[in-house]
């Protein structure tokens, strides 16, 4: 066993009985570079990758690689999930070396950090173009011995770059940045260029579900009343809800599908994308009534709960693609198997969800919607008990470490479930997951860690688990109206604005105690999950409207103004950027509602503020003689006696009203404007 035994981490756990001599990153590995002046071999995954597996049993497992690897590097193993600061940092050098980037990651690294030389994936032979992995070790060290300085100054240079990256606009330029609702419109006209309007989506294979842009489309069409917008929206949603990439009978999507029309998934099952995916496809039922979103949304959660929750009240970060017969074989089917559970089920069954003798995959059947929303209702028991038999197939290896960013995620989706749907057993799940949070990983100096496994906390927390844990802890706020969660949420934003602060009025990705790294990394696209800017941006924007505080939007108008030239012409990099700009144009409502919780005429008022999508307000609940309300709610109380709601925007707040349909004439959108 290597030290990675030592570790956490079931990635690195993964590694722990390799024959290369891994280190975890650290003091210990990158003092041994220095004093036995070796280049340093990086190796970035996560739990879930299958062509991390792959490359860890062609090659990491292999004694000759490993005797290589041993005499000319010393190699870091990093579970990129942990570390997305390294992750971030090395991903920007290989994809500046390559014009691609992905996982595995292999970079290559002198003594002091510097990249020189990198890639993904690569063979234990040669194929496709690529050289085998010794092939690249023996380069490597080669050059290491002959081309020493021109490789350190190659890394600084390429190491120069990277922090350019971090800062895209001149001071001068940012001050000239106003907020208007063109950008928003260029980049949905942008958007709607590289639409798939066959599949839904965009891009081609492999295709990605995209739920920022999906989100921030539905935000568009609801302000807007573009039908064309919603349109992109509604296409993807059904064929994503009805093609493999949703789990048909467990609930939950996976990563990515590998073809264009979402057939075929790459497995593995993320909690970022079941959270995010969850939330849009709850907004989309909120706009439009369908009870086809509202049971995804159900599945979805009813599956985190079933199968991704701590017993004390964490969410598991990931599923693995591969189980014991394979990848993907514990969701594949043929038609004996079916037949042998369903019996006379089973023909309708077939025919619904596309199941062939030929299979649509390695000769068994990914399940697909094929039939009506109608049928499918009708097979829910089939599903059932299919569901039941696959649940005693060897299951997918699950990466059970808490993650705080992921976390607050899939609390804020849990949080706003429980409201819009009514299902009080959503609201323990979110309560006790916001509990488990702020008392597991938040420090009594009010710091966040960012990872938990079996008890034990650590690593500084990122700038997206401070963003990500105050949204959620905002969302059960406005489901619970316990005054515990927002008080919660604005101490973590006071910390964030405090350590995470740039000089050009954003955030950077690390605080500003956090280990020294080659740069200070400072991720500004959206990835597969938001980064942690434009969380943090739009946090913030919700905080100041129920805090009261114009210091909290200062702070991410300032954040959201580094990157409105580019908002509109790359949108896809940027879906929750544009989300934020969206709340920011679309004169959000405050509504504060005086009044006792249980009683009707409150309910009442509760119901009109809960009544469809209403994407762009806030609300605070306090009861009245409250000695210590909520800023929203100071000096307000009941008029006449009866349950009372106060609604400001723009600036100026109207007369209180009494009449749930009064209310919802104030909440009623007023299209973008620009901010004042």
């Amino acid at each position: 066993m290597n030290r990675l035994a030592r570790e956490s981490s079931p990635y690195l756990l993964q590694h722990a009985d390799n024959p290369v001599d891994w280190y975890p990153w650290g003091a210990e590995a990158l003092e041994k570079a220095q004093q036995e002046d070796k280049p340093i071999f990086l190796s970035i995954g996560y739990a879930a990758c299958h062509w991390c597996h792959v490359m860890a049993h062609e090659s990491f497992e292999d004694e000759n690689v490993a005797a290589i690897l041993n005499e000319h590097f010393v190699s870091i193993k990093v579970d990129r999930e942990e570390r997305p600061d390294l992750d971030r940092i090395y991903m920007a050098a290989v994809q500046a070396l390559t014009g691609s980037g992905g996982w595995p990651m292999s970079v290559f690294l002198t003594p002091d950090g510097l990249p020189f030389y990198g890639g993904t994936y690569f063979p234990p032979t040669p194929r496709h173009g690529l050289p085998s992995f010794t092939q690249v070790l023996s380069a490597v060290a080669n050059a290491w011995q002959t081309r020493r300085r021109e490789l350190a100054e190659g890394g600084l240079r390429l190491a120069q770059a990277i922090q350019r990256q971090m800062f895209p606009l001149e001071p001068e330029t940012l001050q000239s940045q106003t907020l208007q609702p063109a950008i928003l419109h260029q980049a949905v006209h942008s958007i709607r260029q590289s639409f798939d309007p066959r599949y839904g989506g965009w891009g081609g294979a492999p295709k990605f579900p995209q739920p920022m842009i999906l989100e921030f489309l539905l935000r568009y069409a609801l302000v807007t009343g573009d039908a064309a917008a919603l349109q992109m929206v509604i296409h993807t949603l059904e064929a994503m809800a009805r093609g493999g990439l949703y789990d048909q009978l467990g609930g939950g999507f996976h990563r990515y599908s590998v073809d264009a029309h979402w057939t075929v998934p790459h497995f593995e099952k993320m909690l970022y994308d079941v959270a995010q995916l969850a939330r849009v496809y709850l907004h989309a039922w909120q706009l439009r009534g369908d009870p086809f979103y509202r049971a995804i949304v159900e599945e979805s959660l009813d599956y985190v709960v079933r199968e991704m929750t701590d017993p004390a009240g964490g969410f598991y970060a990931t599923q693995d693609a591969d189980s014991e017969e394979g990848e993907g074989s514990f969701y594949l089917w043929t038609p004996a198997e079916i037949r042998a559970l369903l019996g006379d089920q089973a023909a309708p069954f077939l025919a619904a969800y596309g199941v062939t003798e030929e299979g649509n995959f390695e000769g068994r059947n990914i399940l697909e919607l094929k039939g009506s929303l109608a049928e499918r209702q009708a097979l829910a028991a089939a599903r059932r008990r299919l569901l039941e038999a696959r649940q005693r197939r060897p299951a997918p290896r699950r990466d059970e470490k808490v993650l705080t960013s992921w976390n607050g995620l899939m609390l804020a989706a849990f949080a706003e479930a429980a409201r819009a749907l009514g299902r009080a057993d959503y609201r323990q799940v979110a309560a006790r997951n916001a509990d488990f949070l702020l008392r597991a990983l938040r420090l009594d100096d009010g710091r966040l860690l960012h990872v938990w496994k079996d008890g034990v906390a650590k690593i500084d927390g990122y700038l997206e688990d401070y963003a990500g844990l105050i949204d959620g802890l905002l969302e059960l706020y406005q489901t619970t109206f316990e005054r515990r969660w927002f008080d919660a949420a604005r101490e973590l934003a006071d910390a964030m604005l405090e350590r995470f602060g740039a000089p050009d009025g954003g955030f950077f990705d690390t605080s500003a105690d956090h280990e020294a790294l080659l740069v200070r990394p400072r991720e500004l696209q959206d990835n597969a999950v938001p980064s942690g800017s434009a969380m943090a941006t739009v946090a913030l924007l919700r905080l100041a409207d129920l805090a009261g505080e114009p210091r909290y939007s200062d702070a991410a108008l300032a954040s959201m103004r580094l990157l409105l030239p580019l908002l509109a012409r790359y949108p896809l990099a940027f879906g929750h950027w544009l989300t934020g700009l969206s709340y920011a144009l679309a004169h959000p409502r405050q509504v504060a509602i005086v009044g006792f919780p249980a009683v009707d005429d409150t309910q009442a008022l509760l119901a009109a503020c809960r009544d469809g999508y209403r994407p762009h307000q806030v609300v605070a609940l306090g009861a009245p003689g409250d000695p210590a309300p909520l800023p929203l709610l100071r000096g307000r109380d009941l008029v006449d006696g009866r349950a009372t709601a106060y609604v400001c925007f723009d600036a100026t707040c109207r007369p209180p009203v009494h009449d749930p349909a009064a209310l919802r004439d104030l909440l009623e959108e007023k299209g973008y404007g620009p901010m004042r």
